[in-house]
């Protein structure tokens, strides 16, 4: 069992930056990947960002390359979203994600817990 708690959510301006962080508990926080997505209004969940269980790996959607950072401690079981050159289009309700078992990283479907979703918008 894994529970997982979002934070770091807001309002900011085209531009700005927000860094969200995710807290598991339960289950040894380094023996799964951790992956973050997200749900615009109307629109269906998309995946953002994941990596494997020592953050040695790492993945995103094109639409955040080069802006989104996913990192994790494993110390704190933590994993973090840093999200800089905010867009309009970032704004979304984002949620992290645990996958205990394969790589099917950008599958939403296979990830097994899911946190409660913090909200981001980004104002033009």
């Amino acid at each position: 069992q894994v529970q997982l708690v979002e934070s770091g959510g807001g309002l900011v301006q085209a531009g700005g930056s927000l860094r969200l962080s995710c807290a598991a508990y339960g289950r040894t926080f380094s023996s799964y990947a951790m992956g973050w997505f997200r749900r615009a209004p109307g629109k269906e969940r998309e995946f953002v960002a994941a990596t494997n269980w020592s953050g040695s790996t790492t993945f995103y959607t094109d639409s955040v390359k080069g802006r989104f950072t996913i990192s994790r401690d494993n110390d704190k079981a933590m994993v973090y979203l840093q999200m800089n050159s905010l867009k309009p289009e970032d704004t979304a309700v984002y949620y992290c994600a645990a996958l205990l078992f394969g790589s099917s990283w950008y599958v939403p479907d296979a990830y097994d817990y899911w946190g409660q979703g913090t909200q981001v918008t980004v104002s033009s």
